[in-house]
């Protein structure tokens, strides 16, 4: 079977929700019997200087015409003129887990233009993978995208024992995320402070330096409440000690302004655990209607009066833990996802 390159920008090893989907395909492709190599794009993208175009561009020329490239879009988006400039001889397939202009916290003129250049870098695209259908939408209503030219794959979920949780004594809250804008857990904690009254300890998995200014700040409102005992930061994990936080938890929370997909929101489910969280982007789609409560994204009180109905309230605990129980057994695994795009590859190949 012919070479397909996988290009992302910085180390596949990261442990982004993106990263993650990114390795775990290109194993299962693997495992299917696809001939797979990696490259690395400087890690600047999707800002990159000058010469991290250069070095994209030299990349692309020197590959043979005909080899099929999936790109992952934090690059892909990022240099519509290279793109552009190598459709012809080669078969590139964007992989989109969000828009790069729906990342929050971005000046206004930078949405724009990375509208403009991701509109334009997707519109050589011969076919687009993305995680869910909402982006599917997202992509043909506000980038023009061919609907016929996209092929919906989703995450998959590894089976996971249900958490055992701390019997709501005191409940513990759990939210798996990186500590960036779009993440918002500013308004997660200015949440919290609506229900100070309540007992509850929130653990925050996630990495504090991709963003050392937004990290800064959710640390210095922690503190300015008073919930330094009361929030911990466990930092960027995983492994047995990503699932030694997973364990303890009763309840996941999430305030994301917008997700793609909401890889950690799932695992939550296959732990078999309620949730809370905002509903930007694929969230309603993804999750489970009678596992989670949703609330409308930057809106504290919204999710504060959330978190108090479910805190104060022991059946409704119960029914959104046996929602989410009943919905672990209709998960489908990574080597679907890899079929999937098995699928689409197969048809790229033949031509």
């Amino acid at each position: 079977m012919a070479d397909i390159l996988f290009v992302v920008p910085g180390s596949l090893d990261q442990l982004t929700g993106s990263y993650v989907y990114d390795r775990r395909l290109v194993a299962e492709l693997g495992r299917l019997g696809f001939s797979l190599r990696t490259e690395s794009l400087p890690a600047r993208f999707p800002f990159p200087e000058p010469a991290d175009l250069a070095a994209a561009d030299r990349l692309f020329a020197g590959l043979p015409a005909g080899t099929t490239v999936i790109v992952d879009n934090l690059a892909f988006g990022a240099m519509p003129e290279i793109v552009a400039r190598h459709a012809g001889r080669l078969h590139l397939i964007a992989l989109v887990h969000h828009p790069l202009a729906y990342e929050a916290g971005l000046p206004p003129g930078e949405v724009r233009r990375l509208m403009a250049s991701e509109r334009a870098a997707l519109f050589h695209a011969r076919r687009v993978i993305v995680t869910s259908a909402t982006t599917r939408e997202v992509l043909v209503r506000e980038f023009a995208v061919p609907i016929h030219r996209i092929t919906v794959a989703e995450p998959g979920i590894d089976p996971a024992e249900p958490a055992p949780g701390s019997a709501w004594n005191p409940p513990r809250l759990l939210s798996v995320a990186s500590l960036t804008p779009r993440k918002d857990h500013l308004t997660l904690i200015r949440a919290l402070a609506h229900i100070a009254d309540l007992p509850w300890r929130l653990d925050i998995v996630g990495s504090a330096t991709r963003d050392p200014v937004t990290a800064r700040a959710v640390r210095e409102a922690v503190i300015a409440f008073g919930f330094g005992h009361r929030v911990v930061f466990v930092g960027e994990c995983q492994g047995e000690e990503l699932e030694a936080a997973w364990r303890p938890a009763d309840l996941f929370v999430s305030a994301s302004r917008y997700e793609g997909y909401g890889m950690a929101l799932m695992e939550a489910v296959a732990r078999g655990l309620p949730v809370v969280a905002t509903r930007g982007g694929a969230v309603a789609e993804v999750l489970p209607p009678d596992a989670a409560i949703l609330v409308e994204p930057g809106n504290p009180a919204a999710l504060a009066a959330a978190l108090r109905r479910v805190l104060s309230d022991a059946a409704l605990q119960a029914r959104l833990r046996a929602g989410a129980l009943a919905a672990r057994a209709r998960l489908s695994g990574w080597p679907e996802t890899a079929r999937t795009v098995a699928r689409l590859l197969e048809l790229e190949l033949a031509l």
